[in-house]
């Protein structure tokens, strides 16, 4: 760089080392804030795939995990409880689940890969509410002298069979939504993926 009598030297110098530093400190400052866009380690879990171990899960039973901030449940049924699902089919909305609620290898009577084992978001497909077990059948169920079982949503009285069907008439339009999984053992189960994405 060359000076002349017009432009002060010194001052030349000053001013592209100002410039060059401030350039520096801004990109400095700047990376902390890029790396807030990129997914926390919570976030990638949250979405990740859930490993189930139901080898504890007595029939009749039911345990809850989470999937994504959602509450899938896992109902190791009875026989009996499997043996109720095709007396319902002209009590309930979508006997064939004929809507996309559940995977390929779900679209079955029972709505799952192996009858005595439901997977199920337990979301009510109304305006979102949990709803709740009623296991017991009958009048004793508080629901009606029919009642094979199933689930209650609290919110606007939706019920649901043990395949997560809805029943006709009811609020909710849709029957439970299951999520992608699949069996890794006879004792364990993936959720958030399909076989044939591992």
């Amino acid at each position: 760089m060359s000076c002349d009598d017009k432009v002060d030297c010194g001052r030349r110098r000053l001013l592209v080392a100002t410039s060059v530093a401030g350039g520096v400190a801004g990109v400095a400052a700047a990376i902390p804030f890029v790396s807030t866009f990129a997914p926390s380690e919570r976030a990638k879990s949250a979405g990740a795939p859930v490993e189930v171990d139901v080898s504890k899960l007595a029939p009749g039973q039911m345990m809850t995990v989470e999937w994504r901030g959602k509450p899938v449940w896992i109902i190791h049924r009875t026989k009996e409880m499997i043996d109720a699902l095709a007396k319902l089919n002209d009590k309930v909305a979508d006997p064939q689940s004929d809507r996309p609620m559940q995977p390929a290898y779900a679209k079955n009577e029972h709505r799952s890969i192996k009858p005595e084992y439901l997977v199920a978001i337990g979301i009510c497909t109304h305006l979102g509410c949990s709803p709740t077990e009623k296991f017991k059948t009958g009048a004793e169920s508080g629901i009606d002298a029919d009642w094979q079982g199933g689930f209650l949503c609290p919110c606007h009285g939706s019920t649901f069979d043990l395949a997560g069907r809805v029943y006709k008439s009811k609020p909710a339009p849709d029957n439970l939504e299951v999520p992608p999984h699949y069996y890794l053992s006879d004792a364990k189960i993936l959720i958030g993926e399909d076989k044939k994405g591992a």
